[in-house]
């Protein structure tokens, strides 16, 4: 569509606005702490906006959801995340405080050791991977402004991580702040047309029934599936970032808390505004456009423009993030643990070549996998069966099994749920995977994986009697 200049004044405002306050904040090069983790002296505000706008990356993909299955999503992309937030809040913040290690695979190191702390870096990198989010920031620049997916691509990955090149976790966090601001003035001032022309009763009476449906007609197996893979939370190393760059264990803690009730409001927004597209726009071609797509049914140019920088924010916010924490993976996790005697300078270093790689492995992905919903659903398929009862066993003690076994488990739990899933794709049926039993490829990784810690214990206790 042709946009007319009032339109890209917002936009102008925003970049500027971003950049500036990305390249002010200096790291020191020659200090992982500090450039990992801003100094460790978060104050509750900066966690708080950096939190919710992170975990909200995803936009794109929620508006998708909520023009095809209605307030599932809430179901789906809501409640499961604000459940286990809170248990993270209450249980596991006071174990990593304790621990004090700089990222989930240096505390897989010091737990058990370096073998199982690479095993989890590759599954880290891949969970943390920025390719849904940069997938969403080429689909937006592409929409408003008419120009080739790959060079949109391009253009707002460059943008994206180019302050945090120079300023680390503290350029996040100061960029964190503007875009707080501006995801949720957007939403706001869409839902405030929408109402204009459609009140909330008169969206709900003209909803499908299906839209109304808390289970969006999904299988039980898929909803399970959903809901678990929302325990992400406990092997995400950005909440583990997050909670060592506070001040002390009480301000992490509160800012979860508080990030939980912001998330809730944001919700009902996007949710809100995925309804009123469904009704005001039926028939559209390209869920993954039913946000800005209302902005271009709704909204004059200026204020379309202030909506557009509110997708961007939500969208940029999490992409340095992630893009950066992939980068630590990389350069200090496992770049560095097959390095020794490297010094923090050198560290940072190879975490700077690491921004490179990562954006390099997410553009791939994303022309494997381009859809948003498929990114999110297949990496947490894979990844977390792996992960969750190593971690899990990290924070608490009492869970442990030898390091041999340990490590047997994650490889195993991959190969059986990476088999499952590949056997689904090859016997696929109008693009439908047919699974083998019809099992989901999240469940057989992970329960393998939960019996083999349940039989070592229930040995081990016999055996002591």
């Amino acid at each position: 569509m042709k946009e007319s200049l009032s339109f890209f004044l917002p936009f102008i405002f925003y970049i500027v606005a971003l950049l500036y306050v990305g390249f002010r904040q200096k790291s020191n090069a020659s200090d992982t702490e500090d450039y990992f983790l801003g100094g460790r002296a978060m104050t509750l505000p900066a966690l708080v906006a950096t939190l919710v706008t992170t975990w909200y990356g995803g936009i794109l993909g929620v508006g998708q959801f909520t023009y095809l299955y209605g307030i599932s999503n809430w179901f789906i992309f809501g409640l499961p995340y604000y459940f286990f937030a809170i248990v993270y809040a209450l249980l596991i913040v006071p174990k990593i405080r304790q621990h004090q290690a700089l990222s989930l695979p240096e505390m897989l190191r010091d737990t058990f050791s370096r073998k199982i702390s690479v095993i989890g870096s590759i599954f880290v990198f891949i969970i943390i991977s920025p390719a849904p989010y940069i997938l969403m920031l080429a689909l937006l620049l592409q929409f408003f402004f008419q120009i080739p997916f790959s060079i949109s691509m391009l253009i707002g990955l460059a943008i994206s991580i180019a302050y945090v090149w120079k300023g680390g976790f503290r350029s996040i966090v100061s960029t964190d702040k503007l875009q707080f601001i501006f995801m949720f003035a957007g939403f706001m001032i869409l839902i405030a047309y929408a109402m204009r022309e459609l009140s909330i009763v008169h969206l709900w009476q003209s909803l499908p029934e299906g839209h109304k449906n808390p289970t969006g007609g999904m299988s039980w197996q898929q909803l399970v599936v959903w809901f678990l893979i929302a325990s992400w939370t406990f092997i995400d190393p950005g909440f583990h970032q997050r909670v060592m760059a506070a001040k002390n264990t009480q301000t992490a803690r509160r800012a979860i808390l508080t990030s939980v009730g912001f998330w809730f409001f944001f919700d009902l927004l996007t949710m809100t505004s995925g309804l009123y597209a469904v009704v005001l726009l039926p028939g559209l071609t390209d869920a993954q456009t039913a946000f800005p797509a209302l902005a271009g049914h709704l909204l004059p140019p200026f204020v379309k423009g202030v909506f557009f920088c509110g997708l961007l924010a939500t969208v940029m916010s999490t992409i340095d993030s992630f893009t950066f924490l992939s980068a630590i993976t990389l350069g200090n996790d496992i770049a560095g643990a097959f390095k020794s005697g490297n010094d923090q300078a050198t560290i940072n270093r190879y975490v700077k070549i690491g921004l490179l790689i990562t954006a390099g492995v997410s553009i791939l992905l994303i022309y494997l996998f381009p859809s948003i919903i498929d990114l999110w659903y297949n990496i947490g398929t894979l990844t977390l069966p792996p992960m969750l009862p190593a971690l899990l066993s990290a924070y608490f003690k009492r869970l442990r099994i030898p390091n041999f076994a340990t490590l047997t488990v994650m490889i195993l739990s991959f190969i059986i749920s990476a088999g499952w899933f590949t056997t689904g794709q090859i016997k696929a049926v109008d693009g439908w995977a047919q699974y083998p039993m019809g099992i989901e490829p999240f469940f057989p990784g992970l329960v393998f994986g939960i019996v083999i810690y349940a039989a070592y214990h229930t040995i081990s206790r016999l055996k002591s009697h």
